[in-house]
């Protein structure tokens, strides 16, 4: 039934990876990853900050090295992959997109809170005029019900989206709730669509296997799941599930075994692990690369990281927020100490 099925795999290793190690991937290693993703045919490779184009800063992390860095190096090994870069309305610009097209890119992903699709309508309408495939995501997606999330991904199609996304940026999903997501768009849009999972629940192939089952056609991963909060769905294990399953996704199985071994798991800071503060940012829904921040703060603070995680996901915190992390630290802090 799956047989001849083709299911399209964005690798994210260099943009959503790039949270896991506080985006200061060095250019040789960029390289590396690069060049090893483009020889295993992986359709498409994300290179951004954590938090997209533009997103160096104060509020979002630094990174080592700028955006036209990272996309010089990647320009020059890429010869199948299809280079993509990420953009959020309110920090990414037009100026932003025109340099990525110059380094190569040819996909964009636009990006929102998923109540904010109204605010994308400039960048995707921009985006398709500069000639890219424009992929957009609705974050946070478990924040509103489906019917909701479907006005919101009707805006994007309406103004000219490629691909939507439904995006579990939090990790905290169950694949009931991907199934009602990712089914009710594609029974009511004309475009395709995909998701983004996070593995805060344990559940980010699941995840993603529940809605390429319900019509998802593009999909995202990283080499070894690296990745915010106990990380993404590992592109190595999506390839060999998919074609255990009879899906096409191109990918050369032990070339992106290979990639994940010996190139990306030797730089990683941390293991990928579910441990109990990405377990909590999954139960109580909060942004996963809101993690690293939240380990900061406590130990400033002297706060357990699983009440501020808790109370954030209460507030509702969405990305852009990230300096609510501090104020619920010292508010607890505070109480703590009367």
């Amino acid at each position: 039934m799956n047989m001849n099925r083709r299911i399209r795999i964005v690798d994210t290793t260099l943009r959503d990876g790039s949270h896991a190690v506080k985006h200061q991937f060095e250019l040789e290693d960029i390289e590396r990853i690069t060049s090893a993703l483009n020889d295993a045919n992986v359709y498409a490779i994300e290179i951004s900050h954590g938090d997209g184009l533009a997103g160096s800063s104060i509020q979002y992390g630094w990174a080592k090295h700028s955006d036209d860095a990272r996309l010089a190096v990647a320009q020059k090994v890429v010869d199948r992959s299809k280079i993509t870069v990420l953009l959020l309305p309110g920090i990414g610009t037009r100026d932003d997109l025109k340099l990525s097209i110059e380094r190569g890119a040819q996909v964009a992903r636009i990006a929102t809170h998923v109540t904010e699709a109204d605010i994308s309508e400039q960048h995707i309408r921009m985006a398709k005029d500069m000639g890219l495939e424009v992929m957009t995501f609705l974050m946070l997606a478990h924040m509103e019900p489906p019917e909701k999330m479907l006005e919101q991904a009707k805006l994007m199609e309406g103004y000219g989206a490629d691909v939507v996304y439904v995006v579990d940026s939090a990790g905290a999903m169950i694949p009931d709730d991907v199934k009602v997501r990712i089914g009710l768009l594609k029974k009511k849009m004309q475009v395709e669509v995909g998701f983004h999972g996070h593995n805060n629940l344990g559940l980010a192939i699941g995840n993603t296997i529940a809605a390429v089952q319900e019509g998802a056609t593009v999909i995202d991963g990283t080499l070894g799941g690296l990745g915010a909060g106990a990380g993404n769905a590992p592109t190595e294990v999506l390839a060999a599930v998919l074609d255990k399953m009879g899906y096409v996704t191109g990918i050369d199985l032990y070339k992106i075994m290979d990639a994940a071994e010996d190139i990306v798991r030797p730089i990683m800071r941390r293991p990928q692990v579910i441990d109990r503060s990405s377990l909590i940012l999954g139960y109580a829904g909060v942004y996963s690369s809101f993690l690293l921040h939240t380990y900061r703060a406590v130990e400033k603070f002297d706060v357990d990281p699983r009440d501020v995680l808790v109370e954030l996901g209460r507030r509702r915190v969405v990305g852009g927020q990230e300096d609510m992390i501090i104020d619920v630290a010292h508010e607890l802090s505070q109480k703590k100490n009367r």
